[in-house]
């Protein structure tokens, strides 16, 4: 099994910057974003495996980044499991375009 591409240092940090850059957010949907944004989880099931957390409170943060927020989008809900694939919007965009300026 490969090395991740980001250790946690460096999944911290950019977690801290998005919550930085965007107050309303809970840790976890920054974390959320962040993980995508350093190709760690593209999936509900696979942040919840990584990094330990409830599969439920995962969900729950990708409903509000999808809703309330519009930084994802749902690709695929796997209605057996609730595994949900999603990506970023224009919106969660110019947020994580932020993190390299």
């Amino acid at each position: 099994m490969s090395e991740p591409p980001a250790d946690a240092e460096t999944f911290l940090a950019v977690t801290d910057s998005v919550a930085a850059l965007q107050p309303g957010l809970s840790i976890l949907e920054a974390g959320v974003l962040a993980a995508l944004h350093l190709d760690l989880a593209q999936d509900s099931r696979s942040f919840a495996k990584i990094f330990g957390v409830e599969h439920a409170l995962v969900l729950r943060a990708v409903e509000t980044l999808v809703g309330e927020a519009a930084f994802l989008t749902v690709i695929e809900r796997v209605p057996r499991t609730q595994r949900t694939r999603y990506a970023v919007t224009e919106t969660g965009r110019a947020v994580l375009d932020h993190l390299h300026g």
